[in-house]
C-alpha cells in the first residue's frame, strides 16, 4: 500500500476528516491505512465494484437468495456492499468521534421528487447498520425527507448538491429536524451537506463555452472552491452543525485549497494519488480566499451567480439546475439501472 504523507497530515494534523470515495476493497484498505475514517458509496460506485472487483463479491453473491427484481434486487446488492464496508468501519464508529466510522447508502435516484417513496426507502437503508448514512437528493422533496429523517435520529447526507443555496437549505433542514428529534427525546444523528465542487466546475465550463464567455479555465477550476468556501463561512457564522462535504473533486487542487477546514472530504483514489506526490511542508489553505479578479469573471456567468449567492435559487429550482440533471442521469444510467440488470 502506497504511503500518502499528505493525506496522513490532512487527517491527523488538521480539522479535516478524510473519507474514501470508491467501493473497491483494495482501494478502501489503502485509503484507511492513510487516514480515511469513512466512506462514500453511490449507485455508480456500487455498480463499478460489482463488475470490476468480482473476486471480492463472488462468494457473497453466491450466498444471496434467488435474484429478486427491480428495487428489491438493487437494494439487496447495495446492502451487501455498503453493509460489508459498514462492518469494516464499525470499530472506528464505536469510538464516537464526529464524522468518523460511517458509510453512505443512497436512495434510488429515479425518484428524486417523490417524498413518500424516498422516506420509506431511507428508513429501510438506515435500519441496515447503525453507521449507515442515508444519501438523499438536495431537491425540495429530498430536503423534506432529510428533515424528517433528522427528526427520527437517522444519519443523513444531501447529495446531487452543487450550490450554496442547496447546502444552506440542508443545514436549515438539519436544524428543524434536530429540534423535532430533541423534543421527542431522540438523539440526532450525523448530518452532512455535500457540495460537488468538481461537477459544478464541469457544468460551468460548458456554460462558459456556450456563451463565448471571457471566463478562463483557470477561473472555472476555482468555481466550486469559491462556492464551498463561501458556504463554510456562512455555516460558521450561523452555527450550523451539519458537516460540509466537498465531493466530486477533479484535481488535487480541490483538496489543497480546502485543507484545514472542519469538513468531511470525500477523496477518490485518483485524487489521493495526485496528493501522494505533494512535497511538504504542507499548509492549511481554507482561509485563503479565491482571488477577487477570478470571482469577478465568474460572476459574469448567471449560472455561477445562482450557485454562489445564498439566495441564488429557491428550493423548487434545485431539481432543474443543470448539474443536478446531469448527475442524476449518471446515477441512474451508470448506477442504479445497471445494478437492477446485474446477474449473479
Amino acid at each position: 500500500m502506497k504511503d500518502n504523507s499528505y493525506l496522513k497530515w490532512l487527517s491527523s494534523r488538521t480539522a479535516s476528516v478524510y473519507w474514501h470515495d470508491s467501493a473497491i476493497v483494495a482501494e478502501q484498505e489503502c485509503a484507511f491505512s492513510n487516514g480515511a475514517v469513512g466512506m462514500t458509496t453511490n449507485p455508480f460506485l456500487i455498480n463499478a465494484t460489482l463488475r470490476n472487483d468480482t473476486a471480492t463479491w463472488k462468494p457473497m453473491l453466491a450466498g444471496l437468495p434467488a435474484q429478486p427484481a427491480g428495487d428489491e434486487k438493487a437494494l439487496q446488492l447495495i446492502r451487501m456492499v455498503a453493509g460489508y464496508f459498514a462492518k469494516k468501519a464499525y470499530p472506528i464508529f464505536q469510538k464516537g468521534e464526529p464524522g468518523q466510522g460511517y458509510v453512505y447508502a443512497q436512495v434510488n435516484p429515479n425518484h428524486t421528487g417523490e417524498t413518500g417513496y424516498m422516506l420509506q426507502q431511507a428508513k429501510l437503508l438506515a435500519a441496515w447498520e447503525p453507521n449507515i448514512v442515508v444519501k438523499l437528493p438536495a431537491t425540495a422533496a429530498g430536503l423534506r425527507v432529510y428533515e424528517e429523517c433528522v427528526g427520527l435520529g437517522i444519519n443523513v447526507a444531501s447529495t446531487l448538491s452543487f450550490t450554496v443555496p442547496q447546502v444552506l437549505a440542508a443545514a436549515e433542514a438539519r436544524m428543524r429536524g434536530k429540534a423535532k428529534a430533541l423534543a421527542k427525546g431522540i438523539a440526532p444523528g450525523l448530518a452532512i451537506a455535500v457540495l460537488m465542487v468538481g461537477r459544478l466546475d464541469d457544468y460551468l465550463r460548458d456554460v462558459a463555452r456556450d456563451s463565448d464567455s471571457p471566463v478562463k479555465e483557470s477561473d472555472i477550476i476555482q468555481a466550486g472552491t469559491a462556492c464551498i468556501k463561501r458556504a463554510y463561512c456562512i455555516f460558521r457564522e450561523k452555527g450550523y452543525d451539519a458537516f460540509l462535504m466537498p465531493a466530486g473533486c477533479r484535481g488535487a487542487y480541490h483538496v489543497r485549497d480546502l485543507a484545514g477546514a472542519g469538513m468531511i472530504m470525500s477523496i477518490a483514489p485518483k485524487i489521493a494519488g495526485q496528493l501522494a506526490d505533494e512535497a511538504g511542508p504542507f499548509r492549511e489553505r481554507i482561509e485563503e480566499p479565491v482571488p477577487r479578479d477570478v470571482l469577478d469573471r465568474l460572476l459574469t456567468l448567471r449560472e455561477f451567480r445562482r450557485a454562489y449567492e445564498p439566495e441564488g435559487m429557491e428550493p423548487e429550482e434545485f431539481i432543474t439546475y443543470g448539474s443536478t440533471n446531469r448527475t442524476t442521469a449518471q446515477f441512474i444510467e451508470n448506477g442504479w439501472n445497471p445494478i437492477v440488470n446485474f446477474s449473479y
